[in-house]
C-alpha cells in the first residue's frame, strides 16, 4: 500500500541566507520538524535541492512552502520553486505576524519554524502565488528606478531652492552649474527607464492588452497603469475589486462595537500608500476635467460630504473599473448621461 505523504515548509529569508522548516505528514501521522540553513545564492539552492531530495520532498501538489514578502531577498526562492514546480506562497508579513498570536523573542531558525507551523494549520486556505516572470519582474524593477530618480531630481530641484534665500547671485550661479551636470544625468537616466518600460509594455502582449484597457479608465494614467500592473503581477489570480479597493485603502471599514463604540466609518491605515497617492491624484484630475466625475463630486459636496470622502468614492468608483475591463477584457465605455 503506497503511503500518502504531504510535506509543510516554511523559510525565513536574509540577505545572506535563509533558514528551512519542513513538517511531513505520512498517513495523516505528523513526523518531527526539520531545520536547515542555506546561503541565499545559487549554490546555496542547489544544496537546499539536494537537501530536499535526501529527505524526498515531493515537488507537486503535496508539498507547500511559505514565505514573507522580503521585497527582492526572496526572488531566487520565488524562482527555484517556479523552475521545480514547487507550490510556493508568497505572504504579508504583517498578516503572518498577527495569524501566529502571541510569540517571545525571535530569531532566524525560530521564525523559520514559525512560518512552518503557519504552512501546516493554514494549508488549506493558502492559495499559491503565481510562478515568477522575469519579464514582470523587469518593468517592477524599472518603475521603482523611475520613482527614485523622480525623487532625486525633486530632492535637488528643492535644495536649489531653499539656497536661494540666503545665497548671494554668485554663490547661487555656483551652486546652479555644480548640480546642473547631476540634473541633466537624471534626466537622462530617466528618459532610458521610460523608454524600456514602453518597450516591456510594447514586446508583452499580455501587459500590452491590459495596459491599454486600464488607459481607458478616466482618472487612470500611465504611472499608474503600470504601477497597478505590477503590485497586481498582471491582475493575476482573477483579484476582485473590493480586493483591491482594500489594498489600495480607499474601502471604509466600520468602527462599532456594542452601546459604546460608535465611530465614523473609515479608511485603514495598511495600505499601499504610494498606488493610493496615484489614484488620490487621479482622482482629483477627473473630479476637475471628467463631466461625470465633476457633477458626482458637486452633487456629493451640496449634500453635505466632506471633500476627501467624495474623493475617497472617486478613488473607488476608478479602482473597481479598472479591475471591470481587465475581468471582460473590453475598454471602458462612457454610458453616462447628463441629468435632465
Amino acid at each position: 500500500m503506497q503511503k500518502e505523504k504531504k510535506c509543510y515548509l516554511g523559510i525565513d529569508v536574509s540577505k545572506s541566507w535563509f533558514d528551512l522548516s519542513v513538517i511531513t505528514v505520512v498517513n495523516h501521522q505528523k513526523q518531527g520538524m526539520l531545520t536547515e540553513r542555506f546561503h541565499n545564492t545559487a549554490a546555496g539552492l542547489k544544496t537546499m535541492d539536494k537537501w530536499l531530495k535526501e529527505n524526498k520532498v515531493p515537488m507537486d501538489e503535496n508539498s507547500l512552502l511559505v514565505i514573507e514578502n522580503t521585497g527582492v531577498y526572496h526572488r531566487l526562492i520565488w524562482q527555484y520553486c517556479s523552475e521545480h514546480n514547487l507550490p510556493l506562497y508568497i505572504g504579508n508579513a504583517a498578516h503572518i505576524k498577527w495569524s501566529l498570536g502571541i510569540t517571545r523573542g525571535k530569531d532566524d531558525k525560530t521564525d523559520s519554524k514559525r512560518l512552518c507551523d503557519y504552512c501546516y494549520k493554514q494549508a488549506e486556505d493558502l492559495k499559491s502565488t503565481p510562478a515568477l516572470d522575469s519579464v514582470l519582474m523587469q518593468l517592477k524593477d524599472l518603475f521603482t528606478a523611475r520613482t527614485r530618480l523622480k525623487s532625486q531630481g525633486n530632492s535637488i530641484k528643492v535644495y536649489l531652492n531653499e539656497l536661494k534665500l540666503s545665497n548671494n547671485k554668485e554663490v547661487q550661479a555656483f551652486m546652479e552649474k555644480a548640480h546642473r551636470s547631476a540634473k541633466e544625468g537624471i534626466k537622462k537616466s530617466l528618459k532610458a527607464v521610460e523608454d524600456q518600460i514602453h518597450k516591456i509594455l510594447r514586446d508583452k502582449p499580455e501587459l500590452k492588452k491590459n495596459y491599454e484597457l486600464l488607459l481607458s479608465v478616466p482618472g487612470i494614467g500611465h504611472v499608474t497603469a503600470v504601477y497597478m500592473i505590477c503590485c497586481t503581477n498582471n491582475f493575476a489570480g482573477n483579484i476582485s475589486g473590493k480586493q483591491l479597493a482594500s489594498y489600495c485603502g480607499v474601502v471604509p471599514f466600520r468602527n462599532r462595537s456594542g452601546s459604546s463604540i460608535k465611530g465614523k466609518d473609515k479608511v485603514h491605515k495598511m495600505a499601499n500608500k504610494d498606488l493610493k497617492k496615484l489614484l488620490h491624484l487621479g482622482a482629483r484630475s477627473a473630479a476637475t476635467h471628467n463631466k461625470e466625475y465633476r457633477q458626482y463630486y458637486e452633487r456629493r459636496i451640496s449634500e453635505g460630504k466632506h471633500d476627501l470622502s467624495v474623493i475617497n468614492a472617486i478613488r473607488n468608483k476608478i479602482v473597481l473599473r479598472a479591475v471591470a475591463v481587465i475581468r471582460n477584457q473590453k475598454k471602458y465605455v462612457n454610458n453616462y448621461q447628463d441629468a435632465a
